[in-house]
């Protein structure tokens, strides 16, 4: 399993140069589910190229749909008449997003069976609010040794009320909807951005869907989509994350192809440590102060500061005068990776499963690490890149499955990270 080698600036500013921003990992793979509402071809642009990716399209191929990569970010998807039904066992537990398939295949095919998804270890995931969900639209679910099958032999409108604003859910249970003949409301919705683009992409496809980006969202479904073209947002938690770096480690350094707007709460945390933030229509400059000031950080859904980036900021608060306080409130898990960081030489100390006090700034001290999750495996290569001396991270594939060759890009604006297979 590859592994990257990370040479530390020990505190200095290094990188320079532009760093551009890559398609959304959380739009794109909702796209690539959506595939399976249509009856002619999707077109796909503008992905990125991460592990996620090419998971849910060895899944579509599986199922049945066939793919064509007509340029190096752009794809075709033309459906089969009939899908399989079955989700494969071993790629289906690879990622969580493998959950976004069984609402759609389940409407157009009338049964589905699936393993429960698999991603990063962040705490609980349970699948109940799907399950409920399904349940209220007519579907039957029963719960094998090592799947769940969900049996509808005709799928029904329904009010549904979310018991947590899930994205994930939320995008599930709105392409769900665009097959299920009759209006279905959704109650308590997330409303992050990549809803609004997908329910946007499939409104332009044929499909009447109102309210994406608020917390009630109202599909008038029953018919297959004809064909569409979904054009990938820019990453906001790839922007945040190069905006963290760029604090850090940035000299002179540029991150374009974004849309800061989406990032704001990121970015006035930023400034409130004492980071000078300029905001364009599609790039971000930053100017650290020679230190930084310790803040509060709490998560919260969008527009609130997103637990995926929780990870990385804290990196940025080990070197602030001061103490700290992270306040997690999305996931019991997610905390775990400061150990490691501890370990570094951070004054850090774990008050509960949600909340860690980190007192600084402390010298970073190379060491060797292994990613978790995707977003602590971020956090680890930023706290390298921070760090006096060598830095080894096992289990990179954990930060490919959302960042495109992260090395080369770092590299190419001033870092020192080698892969090693």
């Amino acid at each position: 399993m590859a592994k990257f080698l990370v040479n530390g600036f020990g505190g200095k500013r290094c990188l320079s140069g532009t760093l551009p921003v890559r398609g959304a990992k959380n739009s794109v793979l909702k796209a690539q589910a959506a595939s399976i509402l249509f009856k002619k071809e999707l077109r796909l642009n503008n992905a990125p190229l991460i592990e996620d990716v090419f998971r849910m399209n060895n899944l579509l191929e599986d199922l049945g749909v066939k793919i064509d990569r007509i340029a190096k970010r752009s794809f075709k998807f033309i459906p089969p008449r009939e899908f399989k039904t079955a989700l494969d066992y071993e790629i289906s537990k690879s990622f969580r997003s493998s959950i976004v398939l069984t609402g759609p295949i389940l409407a157009r095919e009338g049964v589905v069976s699936f393993p429960h998804p698999g991603g990063c270890v962040i705490g609980q995931r349970p699948i109940d609010v799907f399950l409920d969900a399904f349940k209220k639209m007519g579907a039957v679910v029963k719960r094998g040794k090592r799947v769940y099958v969900i049996e509808a032999k005709k799928m029904k409108p329904a009010e549904i009320f979310l018991k947590t604003p899930s994205v994930t859910a939320t995008e599930t249970l709105m392409m769900t909807a665009v097959l299920v003949k009759g209006k279905t409301v959704l109650y308590n919705c997330a409303c992050e951005p990549e809803i609004e683009a997908l329910a946007g992409f499939l409104n332009k496809a044929g499909a009447d869907i109102r309210g994406a980006g608020t917390h009630t969202v109202s599909v008038h479904g029953g018919e297959l989509l004809s064909s569409g073209v979904f054009d990938t947002p820019p990453d906001r938690i790839e922007a945040g994350s190069f905006a963290i770096i760029s604090a850090l480690c940035g000299k002179d350094l540029k991150i374009t192809q974004c849309e800061p707007r989406q990032i704001r709460a990121v970015l006035e945390s930023l400034r409130a440590t004492g980071v000078a933030v300029e905001e364009g229509r599609n790039y971000i400059l930053l100017n650290a102060r020679a230190a930084f000031r310790p803040i509060t950080l709490k998560t919260r859904e969008y527009p609130g500061f997103p637990t995926d980036l929780q990870a990385p900021f804290s990196i940025i608060l080990t070197q602030a005068k001061g103490r700290s306080l992270i306040f997690e409130t999305v996931f019991e898990g997610r905390l775990n990776y400061l150990s490691d960081i501890q370990r570094m030489g951070a004054e850090i100390i774990l008050c509960d499963p949600h909340r860690a006090t980190i007192d600084g700034p402390t010298l970073l001290r190379g060491r060797e690490m292994e990613s978790p999750d995707l977003r602590a495996g971020l956090a680890f290569l930023t706290a390298g890149m921070v760090a006096k001396g060598d830095s080894v991270i096992h289990n990179v594939y954990n930060i490919d499955r959302g960042y495109e060759n992260i090395e080369e890009r770092l590299n190419a604006v001033g870092a020192d990270i080698k892969r090693v297979n």
